[in-house]
């Protein structure tokens, strides 16, 4: 199998489902037209509502929704083989993920542009809403922790990358100020990107001075620091450092992303991975403890379908819509966009030797027990001149991928390195600037819930309020990552990301029995719902039993057990009381004269 192949059909599977699943589910499922103006034009403020073209639209709402999940997940997940990612790849953003995304657009857009429990409060009760509510603080405080895990393993003992990483702060917030003084855009923009390219290549000078010692950082030395860099990147004025970040790590996404795609069509090398690896089919494996299924649906969610994606549907984007037209282009083709990321990601690890790809996503002492050898991992090690070994969380697999693709390329090998720390750059930066959105999102959440016993803590213009809930964001998250490792955090990720898309589901099949033209519609929705439910429960049964409340177990913990089990009652409340509305919506009268009732 060669990589060509791969992505060639990928990229046929997803164009043919965007032009004939894509029209039938917005035209036929959700009969959108244009008899009424969007929220953008109806609630047009200037400032949040605001009408934009569907290019621009999409490309928000795909910056936003591409973070690193695409990137991690395929990654920790080709310990199975290539194949059960592939297929989970291609058949969940089709017929999961790219639903989801439509129709908690479409439901947010419907209710005004309002946020996921809001909708949910309206479509199925109080009790739903608060639920729904509680779980996105629980699912955005665990997300924070899993993808500021990835950042641990490539800046671990890198001071080179751990530079490059750093200057980006002061770079961004020196943008931020010169883009309020000036209002130039195009040069502050690349002002800021050229001294991040210098920050990139200055890094070897630092081996062996004062600063490359005190930027050498062990993991729990990191995992102090990000918590509390979050915590002032949530609290400083939004314009100073998370927009400007935001905008610089955009264009070293598509950078990346569009090097790797040439990469693979100039040198198409092949996979060295075998389709399935039966020795971890049934769990036990160094990267994924868990078995296949449900695993592989767990660990690969950004990329297939992700309820962190309904943050976004339900957040920014709805209220930047022009026409209703356009949510296939924005929710639906977004998502198969980010499904193609993913594919990349899968093949960037799958190209290198199996033995050199375990060695970096497993401790020395457990590699040695797998009776693999490396193959080109010294060579590689060589040439970006760092250690490769142990470095597990998915990012340092990606970049050693990468770099080892274009080695196919002669003259490439002197660029080996620098290359690589783009690539760590690349992605600790794109990490980062989540982080610093979702803590802002964290401490949103907590100012709501908390200041329904205190109300002076709602005011989101309250300073004391505004410190007290970015502390206790990062705190709540901080813990999570000081206290675990890859395996347990990721997974505990991938259980709460996938429950939120079940509730995106819930929500959506609701709307459908309420205005669909056929009741047989729903089942849009409700076969990618029953799949991930019972995915999410197994997966929380399994990691709770095998690995959170198992003593003997490396991610041993009783408080991750205990959200675990807390998420899992918060979705069956919301399931069970869902279940209850769809029987009387089932039941109804919806037709009239042969048509049938929208009762939005």
């Amino acid at each position: 199998m060669n990589a060509i192949s791969i992505v060639i059909g990928a990229i046929c599977i997803l164009v043919i489902a965007y032009r004939l699943y894509g029209y039938f589910f917005t035209k036929k499922v959700l009969k959108i037209n244009e008899d009424e103006p969007t929220p953008a034009h109806k609630l047009n403020d200037g400032q949040d509502y605001v009408p934009t073209n569907k290019w621009v639209a999409f490309g928000h709402h795909f910056a936003a929704i591409a973070a690193a999940g695409p990137l991690v997940g395929p990654i920790l997940a080709a310990q199975f083989g290539y194949l059960p990612g592939l297929l989970w790849l291609l058949i969940g953003a089709v017929i999961g993920g790219a639903v989801h995304d439509a129709v908690v657009l479409f439901a947010s857009m419907r209710r005004g542009g309002k946020s996921l429990s809001e909708v949910m409060k309206e479509e199925l009760g109080p009790v739903a809403g608060f639920c729904t509510g509680l779980a996105m603080l629980f699912i955005i405080t665990i997300t924070m922790a899993g993808l500021s895990m990835v950042v641990l393993g490539a800046l671990e003992r890198n001071p080179w990358g751990t530079f490059a990483v750093a200057i980006t702060v002061p770079i961004a917030m020196l943008v931020g100020i010169a883009y309020k003084k000036t209002g130039n855009l195009l040069v502050t923009s690349t002002i800021g990107f050229i001294l991040l390219m210098i920050g990139v290549f200055i890094g070897p000078s630092l081996q062996g001075t004062w600063l490359g010692d005190l930027l050498t950082l062990e993991r729990q030395t990191l995992a102090l620091i990000l918590p509390i860099y979050a915590f002032f990147a949530a609290a400083l004025p939004v314009w100073l450092l998370l927009a400007p970040r935001d905008y610089l790590s955009s264009f070293m996404k598509i950078g990346v992303f569009i090097a790797l795609i040439i990469g693979v069509f100039i040198v198409n090398p092949a996979i060295q991975f075998p389709a399935i690896i039966p020795d971890f089919l049934g769990g036990g494996g160094p990267v994924v403890a868990g078995p296949v299924w449900p695993f592989v649906s767990i660990t690969i969610a950004c990329g297939a379908i992700s309820g962190f994606h309904a943050f976004v549907g339900s957040g920014t984007t709805p209220k930047m819509i022009d026409k209703w037209e356009d949510i296939r282009v924005v929710g639906f083709g977004a998502m198969l966009v980010e499904c193609l990321v993913g594919i990349m990601a899968l093949i960037a690890a799958t190209a290198l030797h199996p033995g050199d790809y375990f060695a970096i996503n497993s401790s020395p002492a457990v590699f040695a027990t797998l009776g693999m050898d490396t193959v080109n991992l010294a060579m590689l090690a060589e040439q970006i001149g760092m250690d490769l070994e142990g470095r597990t969380g998915g990012a340092v697999t990606l970049a050693v991928g990468m770099t080892y693709i274009f080695t196919g390329v002669q003259w490439f090998s002197h660029l080996s390195s620098y290359f690589y720390q783009f690539v760590i750059m690349f992605e600790a930066v794109f990490i980062l600037t989540a982080i610093d959105a979702g803590t802002r999102v964290a401490r949103y959440l907590i100012q709501d819930f908390v200041g329904e016993a205190y109300k002076p803590l709602k005011k989101t213009d309250w300073l004391p309020g505004n410190i007290f809930a970015s502390a206790l964001a990062c705190f709540m998250w901080g813990y999570l990552l000081y206290s675990g490792d890859i395996s347990s955090i990721w997974a505990l990720f991938g259980v709460s990301n996938q429950l939120m898309a079940s509730i995106g589901l819930v929500c959506g099949a609701t709307i459908i029995l309420k205005m669909a033209d056929k009741r047989i519609y729903v089942l849009t929705c409700m076969i990618p719902l029953v799949y991930l439910y019972v995915t999410v429960n197994v997966a929380a049964y399994w990691m709770v039993k095998n690995v959170y409340w198992n003593s003997a177990a490396g991610g041993y913990s009783v408080l991750n057990g205990i959200l675990s089990i807390v998420m899992v009652i918060l979705g069956f409340i919301i399931v069970v009381t869902a279940v209850r509305k769809w029987k009387d919506l089932w039941n109804s009268p919806r037709f009239v004269k042969g048509k049938a009732i929208d009762v939005m």
